[in-house]
């Protein structure tokens, strides 16, 4: 249960948000797929996340979903993500490993983080998640950092 939270009134946003991710408007979708990843811990989000994801019409849509989905560092982002990439096209695939390398390209901690996420994701039940945890930490890997800490124990 989340404490502390109205959940009465996360619930409504999610829903208006389901509403506005069923726009023919690209451009409302992919606010839709930004605001949503907010709630991906609310059951009712996540079909709505998982379509914005792998939106039909504009990969627009699955640049910025997924950006906001690894922008959490936490796991309900990454398994939503892991699962579409299971899903995923080519193209689709691309643009979330784009998202990837975006969100996870500056800080070495942040990456390693996200690899430990995966390996946990990897004994999931949802055998889509398994399969794309390992492929998503694979492109995290495969990422070289810009900054890494600095060893405070010196040489």
């Amino acid at each position: 249960m989340m404490t502390g939270m109205d959940v009465g009134a996360r619930r409504a946003v999610v829903a208006a948000l389901v509403g506005l991710a069923g726009s023919s408007a690209y451009q409302d979708r992919a606010d839709a797929g930004r605001a949503l990843a907010s709630f991906a811990e609310l059951p009712e989000a996540v079909p709505q996340l998982r379509r914005l994801l792998l939106d039909a019409d504009d990969t627009f849509v699955t640049l910025v979903t997924a950006d906001a989905l690894l922008r959490r560092k936490d796991p309900a982002g990454l398994a939503l993500v892991a699962r579409a990439l299971t899903d995923a096209d080519d193209n689709h695939a691309d643009w979330i490993s784009t998202a990837v390398q975006n969100v996870y390209m500056i800080y070495a901690s942040e990456r390693d983080a996200a690899v430990r996420i995966c390996n946990a994701l990897l004994e999931e039940p949802d055998p889509g998640i398994r399969q794309g945890a390992a492929h998503l930490s694979g492109t995290l890997a495969a990422i070289n950092p810009v900054l890494y800490a600095v060893d405070s124990r010196g040489p």
